[in-house]
């Protein structure tokens, strides 16, 4: 999955998208999927520097991981829904 290029990112955790004009909060390990998407990582590469960076363990964060892409896409921030629209 890609984040739609014009998407802006605060260190805080503040994303605000200007085509929708929505903007929203995300804790430290959301902000950190959201870096790594931006840097065009693959999925699995995201998951293990997840897990290298907080004390959770490898279950949490493939559920936790896909439940936030479902989240970024139902919220029109993820690339692919520019190809769709």
């Amino acid at each position: 999955m890609k984040i739609k290029k014009n998407i802006a990112i605060s260190d805080s955790g503040f994303i605000f998208n200007p085509s929708t004009g929505d903007s929203f909060s995300v804790n430290p390990i959301g902000l950190e999927i959201i870096k790594q998407l931006k840097e065009e990582k693959t999925s699995d590469d995201i998951k293990k520097h997840i897990l290298k960076l907080y004390a959770i363990d490898e279950a949490t964060v493939e559920k936790d991981f896909y439940d936030f892409l479902k989240m970024l896409e139902a919220n029109k921030l993820s690339a692919e829904n520019e190809k769709a629209n």
